[in-house]
């Protein structure tokens, strides 16, 4: 009795194992780790993990400017045999010959937040960017009465997500208001410090300048440090991009004037959704368009706008 007791556990033990080896794994690759958006992103990542029954691999540098440890990291993924890639390309290009090889080991791959330049994967899940662009060009057109000089604190070069912000935004402001000016434009490198020092050397050559408009969170975070170093709140008009505590104290005390934000938990959730349903054999679309939106000041106590800005990261990321 006692035998066919043991021999049953041993089943039973072997077929757990069995069981835990058939549960899917999804790499989840981003462009930092050091970012609150990020923090929102791996979040909707894990959720969508639980959601579908797939273990989330999280795994990224930790500034979006390591372009090489995300080839590595994402090489390394493919040699392990993942059951799919999910990543935000930090440069548009760098990333090509990892997603082609990922392709070629039939590991389906999406791309999400930002862009590359091929199309050898399977889904694009990401803000309009070129649209949310626009939309900030015209908030800050419409804080300025459609006449000014304004500055762009811009991202970095080569990442499509930024990139496309920044070309939406530049086209609304020389299409559609020709009393508005851009008379600077300066990366921030994704570093908070060198956005600051941007932001600082531009209204130092401009001092007279009306607004500005910077098109990630280190870049907001940097610029804001400027304004208010120079006493500069609510004179220079500021249209920032994402969000952090910090931010929304900004737009609270009115060094921000408003925020275009996306929904970086909903961008994590659909991209492991996406691969968690080829996975069970469904066909996902090509592209997932997600909107951002503008939040001001007298919407901070909106329940709505205060889970998107501070959802409980303590809670919904796996410990």
């Amino acid at each position: 009795m006692k035998k066919r007791l043991f021999i049953a556990l041993c089943l039973l033990a072997l077929l757990s194992g069995c069981d835990q080896r058939k549960k899917k794994l999804i790499a989840v690759v981003p462009k930092a780790t050091s970012h609150v958006f990020w923090l929102s992103v791996q979040a909707g990542a894990a959720a969508a993990g639980e959601q579908y029954g797939v273990e989330v691999l999280w795994n990224g540098p930790t500034q979006e400017t390591e372009y090489s440890r995300q080839i590595q990291i994402v090489d390394s993924m493919v040699a392990r045999r993942v059951d799919g890639i999910a990543v935000a390309a930090a440069e548009r290009k760098a990333l090509v010959q990892s997603i082609d090889r990922a392709a070629a080991a039939g590991i389906p791959v999406t791309i999400f937040d930002s862009g590359l330049e091929s199309e050898n994967y399977m889904s694009y899940v990401a803000t309009d960017n070129v649209e949310a662009g626009r939309l900030a060009g015209r908030t800050l057109a419409g804080l300025l009465g459609g006449a000014g000089d304004i500055a762009m604190i811009m991202h970095a070069p080569g990442s499509a997500s930024t990139m496309d912000r920044e070309r939406g935004f530049a086209e609304v402001i020389e299409k559609e208001f020709p009393k508005i000016r851009i008379v600077a434009r300066q990366f921030g490198q994704s570093d908070r410090a060198k956005a600051m020092a941007a932001a600082e050397n531009i209204l130092t050559a401009h001092p007279d300048l009306d607004g500005l408009f910077a098109s990630s969170e280190p870049s907001s975070v940097g610029a804001a440090l400027a304004i208010k170093a120079r006493g500069l709140s609510g004179k220079v008009k500021f249209v920032s991009f994402d969000s952090s505590d910090s931010m929304v104290e900004d737009l609270r005390g009115g060094t921000i004037d408003a925020m275009v934000v996306q929904d970086a938990f909903r961008i994590g959730f659909e991209a492991v959704r996406t691969l968690a349903e080829k996975i069970r054999g469904g066909n996902p679309p090509k592209r997932i368009d997600l909107p951002a939106r503008v939040i001001t000041r007298k919407d901070l106590e909106d329940p709505a706008v205060q889970k998107l800005l501070s959802p409980d990261l303590k809670k919904l990321l796996p410990r």
